[in-house]
């Protein structure tokens, strides 16, 4: 068997119990990695492989320091790993053989705490979902904050719902049963996104998930989360605090409650929507530049910015909430002063979410205590200025609770420039405590006798450039030029040759250096007991501090929408139960922000559940129908989350769900054309929309021939007219589906307007009512820069096909005279005909007959 030595198989006996995960070992002021780990990281960091002597020969290794630790773990944890962090857990100084060594944590990517590796505007969820007699129970948190949500849904085959909530979502890690890693559920919903996914044993009994969340949040009852008849939902809650119990060896006193959530209380946006509308992401780039999000977020806090996105992707439902928000938004945009104020004094809160966070955690460092001191400082004025408020929301908000007990403590416990490194000194308030003040004393009389006695020895033994200088290997020492040894008196003591110069002890220093060592060390140990016991402290007014920042990020995002309704001229639109969409002067926010030159052209839009509820737009490339549909549903979006609009006025009826199919790539990993996927996105709106969902279509049938497209198109209208009745803009270049506004109830026309001069064509931006009769691609074709040559042999194709044309506009659903001119023989001779009385040669002889009538 191979012999290791102690350090090693220590190292490997930690290992074992981590065999997923790169171990960190830590070793002095640096983490180290061994064999395989060793291997990985050196590659993966790019950091150099060397090899130490394990005791049975060369083994591999490779380290970072200590400090820049955290830049190590990130990059790591960003290419998928996990990091197990070993720690030294006992004084190196009092240890009996090996230093004692343990796990502290566990990193994931669903588990990081760090803010070198959080975006602050985003939150870093951990999500678990299991199916429990026919029913999902899903659950997601951020460890950083101990934001914890719970939800239940009956299952489907399909896994819609799953996928829609994962895209909201967008965890970083996602916790599923190992029994059921390779079910069709989980295996169709990570195809579509690059999950990772961690396989554990989730809990089988509901009641030993009850105990166990019972545990976590020091209550008897489950009662009061309005969680406890959710069994399946308890199965998720527990299996994820289980796993976060694991890797965080228990710090999770943040984590004090669960909320209750249900997906029947916001507008629900599959994934195409949001990502078609570039709600938080752009299509192409997947930069929040040049998102919605962008152009809403004048948040001054992370807090705010990470609410502010959760509002913007899940609208809400309720009337009486969404106009709550709204109310609080028009306030704070009248009252220019008061916005302007409570700005200001928002960008003095640090974030407090993830503060608490730390402090649950038992991560938080001085620095940040005095950061979580000046945040609620800050919010004191903050207070004083909603005190006059007159919005119920607002009033609401007014009643913070400002914690002075914490502020109190951490006044009179830490110095103001406390250092980030606890047990280097520095941190306590000099008059806290009588020993810490004396031991500073001491620590700092013993530099003035340091000084006091370089200068004696200089003069006692002629060496000018004598200097007393101190090391954490060799502790204080006299440093003399090697040109100046011949002065050195007896009663030196060498220590340490160097190339220029001796470095030398005298009994004097020695005893001085016990002295002051022991001091400094004793002050260190103290200081970092006091800063402990200061956390302690703290921990009972985590659940406070957590109601606190919750306060202030709504009230951070109010403001955040009333500075941009103010800049950008927003309007309040009104909520009504009509069923009508009705805006005046409608815009769309990013396309407007993002014009340099020009004005941009504003549009109106009337939709209502009897006459005009499905649109057929048509008109030039370029013209702007696309730009028109996708603001339509973003107003829709920023009404439903409490928001002002982008118009001169509006009257919105609340919508349950919004449909995009606007452009589509192909998907050729899965097997998929660009054809099947617009196919596929378009089935699931069928199947899903309903009378109260707004569907917006942009191009249906482009994929396929001529006729194959228009059938679809035309069939696509119908269906959704008279089986679905939900609001529709379509927008297409088939001119033909255009005689269904003069045909079908519900349906009208609208047309993008253009000004022709000539062969100049200017786009005029303008939605009007009417029907265009021109596309106008050669003209786009043209701008876009192909040859000359090709335009024009493209108008001679065009003028030769318009006059020859052979599409037909075809018969609706409704009629029934589906052969034109021919129809009323052709069906007389239907009804005389018995398919059980004739043969098959009969039968194909009337097709040849009825084929050649037509």
């Amino acid at each position: 068997m191979t012999k290791y030595t102690p350090m090693i198989e220590q190292y490997l006996s930690i290992k074992e119990q981590n065999e997923d995960a790169i171990l960190l070992f830590r070793l002095g002021d640096f983490y180290e990695m061994f064999f395989e780990d060793a291997k990985k990281a050196s590659k993966e960091l790019e950091i150099v492989l060397t090899a130490r002597d394990g005791g049975a020969g060369k083994i591999p290794m490779c380290g970072v320091p200590h400090h820049a630790v955290n830049n190590y773990i990130a990059r790591l944890v960003g290419k998928g790993y996990k990091v197990a962090i070993c720690d030294q857990v006992e004084d190196p100084r009092s240890a009996a053989g090996i230093v004692k060594r343990e796990v502290t944590r566990i990193i994931t990517a669903g588990t990081i705490l760090d803010d070198i590796m959080l975006d602050e505007g985003k939150n870093n969820y951990l999500v678990a979902a299991i199916v429990y007699n026919q029913i999902i129970g899903f659950t997601y948190i951020d460890i950083s904050t101990g934001d914890f949500w719970v939800t239940e849904r009956r299952a489907d085959d399909t896994g819609e719902w799953l996928d829609n909530e994962l895209q909201r979502i967008n965890p970083s890690e996602c916790l599923i049963p190992s029994e059921v890693a390779n079910n069709s559920l989980w295996t169709e919903t990570s195809n579509h996104r690059s999950l990772q996914i961690t396989t554990i044993d989730f809990m089988s009994d509901v009641e030993e998930a009850e105990q166990y969340l019972t545990n976590q949040f020091g209550v008897n009852s489950l009662q009061n989360f309005g969680i406890k008849h959710y069994t399946a939902g308890l199965l998720a809650a527990a299996a994820i605090l289980s796993y976060l119990n694991e890797t965080q060896k228990g710090y999770l006193s943040h984590i004090q409650r669960i909320n209750l959530y249900h997906s029947e209380e916001f507008m629900e946006l599959d994934g195409f929507t949001r990502r078609n509308l570039e709600l938080t992401l752009t299509l192409r780039e997947h930069r929040k530049q040049g998102s919605l999000l962008d152009v809403l977020d004048a948040c001054s806090t992370p807090i705010g910015k990470r609410l502010l996105r959760k509002w913007l992707e899940q609208p809400l439902l309720n009337e009486n909430d969404i106009n709550l928000r709204l109310d609080a938004v028009g306030e704070l945009k009248d009252k220019i002063l008061l916005r302007e104020n409570l700005k200001e004094h928002l960008k003095k809160v640090y974030d407090l979410e993830r503060l608490a966070g730390k402090l649950g955690s038992g991560l938080v460092t001085p620095r940040e205590l005095l950061s979580l001191r000046y945040s609620l400082e800050a919010l004191a004025p903050l207070k004083d200025e909603l005190q006059d408020s007159s919005s119920p929301l607002l009033v609401e908000l007014s009643a913070l609770n400002l914690l002075p007990e914490v502020v109190v403590l951490i006044t009179d416990t830490l110095d103001d420039d406390a250092p980030i490194n606890v047990k280097e000194g520095g941190l306590i308030k000099s008059s806290f405590s009588e020993e810490i003040d004396e031991l500073k004393q001491l620590s700092s009389q013993g530099t003035n006798w340091l000084l006091e006695f370089e200068n004696r020895e200089k003069e006692a033994t002629g060496i000018k450039h004598l200097k007393v200088s101190y090391n954490k290997v060799f502790g204080y020492y006299i440093e003399v030029s090697k040109s100046n040894i011949g002065l050195v008196p007896d009663h030196y003591i060498r220590k340490q040759t160097l190339v220029n110069t001796e470095r030398y002890i005298t009994q004097e220093l020695k005893v001085y250096e016990d002295k002051i060592i022991n001091s400094r060390q004793r002050l260190f140990e103290l200081e970092y007991q006091v800063f402990l016991q200061l956390k302690e402290q703290i921990q009972p007014y985590i659940g406070q501090l957590l109601q606190t920042a919750h306060k202030v990020a709504v009230i951070d995002v109010l403001t955040s929408l009333a500075i941009t309704a103010y800049m950008n001229d927003y309007v309040r639109p009104t909520i009504v139960k009509d069923g009508t969409i009705d805006i005046l002067a409608g815009r769309h926010p990013v396309v407007e922000r993002a014009l340099i030159e020009g004005r941009f052209v504003p549009n109106d839009l009337q939709l209502n559940p009897e006459d005009n509820r499905f649109a057929i737009i048509t008109g030039p490339n370029m013209g702007g129908k696309s730009t028109y549909m996708r603001q339509a549903a973003i107003i829709q979006i920023m009404a439903q989350m409490g928001s002002f609009i982008p118009a001169d006025k509006a009257a919105l009826t609340i919508v349950d769900r919004i449909f995009t199919r606007v452009g589509a790539s192909d998907d050729l990993s899965a097997g998929q054309s660009t054809f099947m996927v617009e196919m596929v996105e378009l089935a699931h709106i069928l199947s899903s929309a309903t009378s109260q969902s707004f569907i917006i279509l942009d191009e249906i049938g482009r994929g396929t021939s001529t006729y194959d497209g228009l059938s679809i198109a035309r069939a696509v209208t119908e269906y959704i007219n008279h089986y679905i009745k939900a609001k529709t803009l379509f927008a297409t270049h088939y001119h033909e589906l255009t005689s269904l506004g003069e045909e079908e109830q519900g349906i009208f026309n609208l047309f993008v307007s253009v000004m022709e001069s000539g062969e100049k064509v200017t786009f005029l931006k303008k939605v009007l009512q009417g029907k265009a009769d021109k596309s106008y691609g050669i003209h786009v074709a043209k701008l876009a820069g192909l040859p000359d040559e090709l335009i024009e042999r493209a108008n001679v194709l065009l003028d030769s096909f318009e006059q020859t044309k052979t599409v037909q506009p075809v018969q609706t659903f409704s009629q029934g005279n589906l052969f034109d001119n021919h129809g009323s023989e052709i069906i007389n001779e239907l009804e005389r005909i018995s398919p059980d009385g004739i043969s098959p040669k009969e039968a194909l002889n009337l097709l040849y007959k009825w084929k050649e009538m037509l």
